[in-house]
């Protein structure tokens, strides 16, 4: 069984920053790829950046928000600079993993709430 736990969600004042922490653990061989997605109230769940083997960003983030992976810590962060607003939302991470019982295996994290201020 593979696990995603997230940290680092909060309440901040519009223009600050936030970064998530998103740790896999279980019975992982290699990770392919981890990323965020973010779900606002009555929105649709939406990506906000994975890393792969490439790295995206939505149009909404890229310049503001960076995502790195620290691979021996099978950890995936967020830096949130410059928050809106329009940020808040529900973050969720997102890993595609090689188990030795399952092959490609898609894992989802519980979530952390995302709130910024005006």
């Amino acid at each position: 069984q593979v696990q995603l736990v997230e940290s680092g969600g909060g309440l901040v004042q519009a223009g600050g920053s936030l970064r998530l922490s998103c740790a896999a653990s279980g019975s992982i061989f290699s990770i392919n790829a981890m990323g965020w997605y973010r779900q606002a109230p009555g929105k649709q769940r939406e990506l906000v950046a994975t890393s792969g083997g490439s790295t995206k960003y939505s149009d909404s983030v890229r310049g503001r928000f960076t995502i790195s992976r620290d691979n021996a810590k099978n950890t995936v962060y967020l830096q949130m600079n410059s928050l809106k607003p329009e940020d808040t939302a529900v973050y969720y991470c997102n890993a595609v993993v090689i188990t030795p019982s399952y092959g490609y295996l898609e894992v989802w994290g519980q979530g952390t709430l995302v709130t910024v201020s005006s």
